[in-house]
């Protein structure tokens, strides 16, 4: 069983309530967590969503599990559902509280006078505030946080821990920043001069990040060097992604961990870039695009594509490549032997 903050203790009955879904079997039996299949001791709830997952749903030792409407399982008690991922996330909301610091300042906080701080928020110990910050209620702002002059941050955020915002970003509600990431750093930008040595480019703009946008351990988001570095709401954001100034990432996107944006690229709605995504520079991305993980993306692409390979190829295409790649050696003899049979014919042909 997976290890709790606090004990609950809910009858799959009452489970079957709270998430809205019809049960089978005994509803009275008792569930106190949730766990994945293989490990599940009594008392846990599992979930189960494709068949080829059967066999770890019947070697379980969970005392619950949700399924999908269209299977039937007897041994345990099962929560039907049309998604069963879905509702056992919610399962999980309900039997896991993660920790949150209580509301109030910690007396070692330094915050400026000028800064407006909302009720119910909470700033841990060491943070730094600086002037004419606004902190909109029910924010958490952990320990070790740095958030320069004329930060504005809304509502019910999830500020943790070495943190650093740099003066005026503007954050919406509900975003959360993990561990280590910075907002506003500035942009890589600079000219090269006729000695070979290079003038820094100053980086007067700055982020905006809109409502419900969730940013990954050690990520960056630079400050534009003019206008605004912009992501739009529901974007997340893996760990250690780099978004360079200028960027505009569209709504509900999504960057997988080591993904790197260049400069003054505009990404679409609903696209997904997979783990170590590198895009250029001035790059249009189209919604709902979708890019496999290391691709190299040099090029603007249009909606609705799904590209892999480096320098990108539409997914297709490059899967053709990929099959015919361990064959290249075989095909490069048969070319050379060709060549040589066709050299000797053409010298015998005199003859």
């Amino acid at each position: 069983m997976s290890p709790r903050p606090h004990e609950i203790c809910l009858t799959v009955k009452e489970l079957a309530r709270l998430l809205g879904c019809p049960f089978e079997g005994d509803g009275e039996t008792s569930i106190r967590g949730v766990a994945s299949l293989e490990r599940a001791q009594q008392g846990d709830l599992v979930f189960h969503s494709q068949k080829k997952f059967r066999a770890q749903l019947e070697a379980t030792q969970a005392s619950a599990a949700i399924i999908p409407q269209d299977e039937d399982f007897g041994k345990i008690p099962v929560l039907k559902s049309a998604r069963p991922h879905l509702t056992f996330i919610k399962a999980v909301e309900i039997f896991y509280q993660p920790f949150r610091m209580p509301a109030g300042i910690h007396p070692t906080a330094e915050i400026s006078t000028s800064a407006k701080i909302g009720g119910d928020v909470a700033v841990g110990p060491l943070t730094y505030i600086g002037d004419d910050v606004e902190i909109g209620q029910g924010t958490v702002i952990y320990p070790l946080v740095v958030i320069y002059p004329r930060v504005r941050i809304g509502e019910n955020c999830l500020i943790y821990s070495h943190v650093s915002i740099r003066e005026d970003t503007v954050i919406g509600n509900r975003v959360i920043l993990h561990n280590g990431s910075v907002v506003g750093s500035d942009g890589f930008g600079y000219e090269k001069l006729e000695a070979g040595s290079y003038l820094k480019i100053p980086q007067v703009g700055r982020v905006v990040i809109e409502d419900d946008v969730e940013v990954g351990a050690n990520a960056t988001i630079d400050r534009a060097a003019l206008d605004e570095t912009v992501v739009r709401k529901g974007t997340k954001i893996d760990n250690l992604v780099q978004v360079a100034h200028n960027v505009e990432i569209g709504e509900n996107s999504i960057l997988a961990a080591l993904t790197g944006i260049a400069g003054s690229s505009k990404v679409g709605k609903n696209v997904i870039l997979g783990g170590q995504v590198g895009v250029s520079d001035h790059v249009q991305i189209g919604d709902n695009v979708i890019a496999a993980a290391k691709s190299g993306i040099t090029k603007s692409i249009p909606a609705g594509s799904f590209v892999s390979g480096s320098p990108h190829l539409d997914i297709r295409d490059w899967r053709k490549i990929w099959v015919l790649l361990p064959q290249l050696y075989d095909y490069v003899k048969e070319i050379k032997d060709l060549k040589k049979r066709v050299e000797e014919l053409e010298k015998n042909k005199g003859k």
